[in-house]
């Protein structure tokens, strides 16, 4: 029965997503295992290590539908792994006792490290997908709301106004730093590991290397240069990349929260009939992705860590470290591919109020634009001086809840510098944007270009 978030009926498919939890099933695994075996098999026939006809009738029979999933459970409990019992499955399958070849010099930790980058390869191309699509929707946003005047927020208090497409061009560029992480480690990662008891492949004496390099073509995987039983920084990188890709999810979805505050309202996410419905108060329409974004980037980070103290192995085979990895890496990649789903709808179909974020930037009566009125009078009064000037301004503003540009046109030693029309242009957030529209052309241009 299934009795967590990520195999839940109810759950499974808002926690993680089919195609990744299809990656980290007992069958794919065991497949990993057989496709290994069945490699190994063909490269050490060809080589002239084992017969070719013990290499052909071995090959015949890696497939994980001819493995009896009930057996592997009981002789996995029994013994304590479960590479072993898929070969002792495999070893019987094959007639005349040709299955005794196969495992040749192998040990179970060459096949379930090489079992575990084949998975991690499947793993990242999905990432790569929801990464792409993001990137997409982010750009989207960027392109069309470059010029929508918005509050920048500092501390939660307004700040200076940006706009909704820089703050979306913002989030895109982490996301391509992503994809250029993701090209930069799949060759460290995606490395396979054939070293049999301690590494040395001494069970394959002069031959261990040219079976190594042929195997490892056979599972278009990079060769190591050294076994890495206990040497464990690639995989603790893959975790630590998802860990900061999520960290960019959760970053998103923090933001859309409180944008979607009643007080704000400025964004929302993606509406369909009773989505963020109440049960008790029929006015309310709460975030959905993005609280299912929150608690999954917060597993992740919590799970990488994990990973990390994966890497402080002893020796060259562990005493358990290793099998955090069997818990903790999976969850990983299940809930990123469930923190990028979520976060690849939400940004694909936010809602955007423009009224709303103009409306927003007027709720100061203009103190969100005292920078760009001190930096105005600032050449002819001196810096300090109209900092000075403008303070005690803003605070009459906030006292009698007057317009900032009122009290600012009667203000007689600010009005020898400045009449309203151009302190009016001084108060428009629309002529206070800096370089942003250029900031967020220069992204859009870097993503175009590659």
């Amino acid at each position: 029965m299934p009795s967590t978030i990520l195999d839940s009926a109810v759950f499974r498919d808002i926690f993680t997503t089919p195609a990744m939890r299809a990656v980290f099933s007992d069958e794919n695994r065991v497949q990993k295992y057989l496709d290994f075996e069945a490699a190994l098999a063909r490269a050490q026939g060809r080589l002239g290590i084992i017969p070719k006809q013990a290499a052909e009738e071995i090959v015949r029979h890696c497939s994980a539908d001819k493995i009896d999933m009930a057996k592997l459970k009981k002789a996995t409990e029994r013994i304590g792994y479960p590479v072993l019992p898929v070969v002792q499955q495999l070893v019987k399958l094959c007639k005349d006792g040709l299955g005794e070849w196969s495992h040749w010099g192998a040990t179970t930790q060459d096949i379930t490290d090489s079992a575990t980058v084949m998975q991690i390869r499947e793993a990242l191309d999905i990432v790569e997908k929801e990464i792409d699509g993001i990137s997409d929707a982010l750009a989207a946003l960027a392109k069309k709301y470059r010029d929508t005047p918005m509050a920048g927020r500092s501390n939660l208090q307004q700040a200076v106004p940006i706009t909704f497409g820089y703050k979306m061009a913002t989030m895109l560029a982490a996301f391509e730093r992503h994809k250029q992480r993701l090209a930069e480690l799949r060759p460290r990662v995606l490395v396979g590991e054939f070293g049999g008891a301690t590494g040395t492949l001494s069970s394959l004496g002069k031959d261990g290397l040219k079976v190594q390099v042929e195997l490892m073509k056979e599972l278009k995987l990079g060769q190591p240069a050294i076994s890495w039983h206990t040497v464990r920084d690639c995989i603790a990188e893959v975790g630590c990349f998802l860990g900061l890709v999520t960290g960019s999810c959760g970053k998103i979805a923090f933001d859309v929260k409180l944008l979607m505050q009643t007080e704000v309202e400025e964004v929302y996410e993606p509406f369909h009939e009773g989505r963020g419905s109440s049960s008790t108060m029929p006015q309310k329409r709460n975030p959905i992705s993005s609280v299912y974004i929150t608690a999954q980037t917060a597993m992740v980070r919590q799970l990488v860590a994990a990973l990390l103290e994966a890497m402080i192995e002893d020796h060259e085979r562990a005493t358990g470290p290793w099998e955090i990895e069997w818990i903790a890496l999976p969850e990983i990649f299940m809930l990123s591919a469930g923190a990028l789903a979520q976060t690849r709808f939400m940004v694909s179909g936010l809602q955007v109020n423009e009224k709303k974020m103009r409306e927003n930037l007027d709720i100061t009566k203009g103190l969100i634009m005292s920078e760009a009125v001190m930096m105005g009078l600032g050449a002819a009064l001196g810096r300090n001086k109209a900092h000075d000037l403008v303070y005690d301004i803003c605070r009459e503003v906030a006292k009698t809840g007057r317009p900032l540009i009122d009290l600012l046109a009667e203000n007689k030693e600010i009005g020898k510098h400045a009449d309203r029309k151009a302190l009016e242009a001084l108060v428009d957030p629309a002529n206070y944007l800096g370089v942003a529209g250029e900031m967020v052309d220069r992204v859009l241009a870097m993503r175009k270009k590659g």
